[in-house]
């Protein structure tokens, strides 16, 4: 959510920052919504004011009130009630409005909508090599393995489910701890279990909602509404909602492991096989609450914390920057990490890594307290480090041998016990 008056004010930069964008902001219907609502205000505060100052002079008369005198009073009670009931339906017009207005792009940001205009910024892990032999997609190494059953997934779930078994769910454990340790014990986060359920307002907080609704898994118990979490990031960050933080306790570095839940409602025909997009998948997530002004720096360390996961992991990869019109709603900067895939002879995004400065602060509430005593809201960064999935399929494309094995990573064997993956649910240590 934007501070109002950056959306309102003639001559301002909301209507060209936000059509980078792609997204027509109507700036008159917006300030003519803001301007209701202040009005509105005004009216049941005067209001209140008459009737406060009334009672007031009729207790210093004393005695009974007139029949006038009740008259008025009522008739004070009824036009501060109509007032009320406008005041509320402005307020709610007007947040409809706001909370649909996604963050404004820094201007550092390229111009474009997709990801076809994505800057690279750099690449990493061992050079992309040809493999003596053709290469496979992930979800045939894994079925022939004995790690991977989309058969016994779709039986169960249908599509777009995983199931995992033996080595593979042994690999997929092996994978979240090695990444809790590494965030935990090397980068300073402190690791937290949270409620995978959580209420509207909470979603509201990091902008999943109103704007994807149709993207979440929801359920209601009696008069309970809750949402099944698409990501850690979300009850992560509403951990420090409607507080002020102390400026000197900043940054906060905050990780969990959870499944993550996504209807994935605009996205039915791509990446049908596999593990690239799921309904429900595992992730560890990495979110930091800081000071404004250190933003930037932040989101710079947060990067370098999910390529030194992959290239723990032997893995190749590249950092690209995302044009204004690719980005997450919520985000005003963002970094992609994508993995090389040799079956699909493509990079595929494995971690996104945002810096969403106070918009989701102002959402959710989130305020700093300065050493002079100054308050004002705090900044948020949001970063996948990593996704179960998707690693796991980079290992089987990237680990591949002439035999049909998988090689992994020489940091996963003491997670795993094991070193190599053999065809038909064997593993072997070398």
């Amino acid at each position: 959510m934007h501070d109002p008056r950056e959306l309102t004010e003639e001559g301002s930069e909301a209507v060209r920052r936000l059509a980078r964008r792609r997204f027509a902001f109507d700036q008159e219907a917006f300030t003519a919504a803001y301007r209701r609502r202040a009005a509105s205000q005004t009216e049941v505060t005067r209001l209140r004011t008459e009737a406060n100052e009334a009672a007031r002079a009729r207790k210093k008369a004393g005695g009974p009130p007139t029949e006038q005198e009740k008259e008025t009073a009522r008739d004070l009670r009824a036009a501060t009630q109509r007032a009320e009931a406008a005041a509320r339906s402005a307020e709610q017009e007007f947040e409809a409005l706001a909370l649909g207005i996604p963050n404004f792009p820094l201007d550092g940001v390229p111009d474009g909508a997709s990801e076809k205009e994505a800057v690279e910024v750099r690449r990493g892990g061992p050079p992309i090599t040809p493999t003596g032999f053709e290469p496979r997609h992930h979800a045939d190494i894994g079925e022939d393995l004995g790690v991977l059953d989309s058969k016994a997934a779709a039986r169960l779930s249908g599509a777009r489910f995983s199931l995992s078994r033996g080595p593979g769910a042994r690999l997929e454990r092996a994978l979240t701890d090695f990444f809790l340790d590494l965030h935990t014990r090397e980068h300073g986060y402190t690791e937290y279990a949270v409620p995978y359920l959580v209420n509207r307002e909470t979603m509201t907080g990091t902008g999943q909602l109103p704007k994807f609704e149709e993207d979440l898994f929801a359920t209601t118990v009696g008069d309970r509404e809750l949402f099944l979490i698409p990501t850690a990031e979300v009850p992560l960050t509403n951990m420090v909602a409607g507080q002020t933080l102390d400026a000197r306790d900043l940054p906060y570095a905050f990780t969990a492991r959870t499944p993550c839940f996504r209807a994935e409602a605009g996205a039915y025909g791509r990446d049908t096989r596999g593990v690239l997009r799921l309904h429900q998948f595992e992730k560890v997530e990495l979110v930091r609450v800081c000071a404004p002004e250190d933003a930037q720096a932040q989101l710079e360390l947060m990067v370098g914390q999910v390529e030194e996961c992959l290239r723990r992991l032997e893995l190749s990869y590249r950092v690209v920057l995302l044009p204004a019109g690719d980005l997450g709603f919520s985000a005003r900067m963002t970094y992609d990490i994508e993995v090389w895939l040799p079956g699909g002879d493509a990079f595929r995004e494995i971690s996104s890594v945002s810096d969403c400065g106070t918009f989701q602060a102002r959402r959710a509430g989130i305020r700093h307290r300065t050493a002079d005593g100054r308050k004002g809201p705090a900044a948020t960064l949001n970063g996948s480090a990593l996704p179960v999935g998707r690693t796991v399929a980079a290992l089987l494309e990237q680990g591949l041998q002439a035999d049909g094995s998988v090689v992994l990573p020489a940091a996963l064997v003491p997670y795993t016990g094991f070193r190599r993956l053999l065809p038909g649910g064997g593993t072997a240590e070398d």
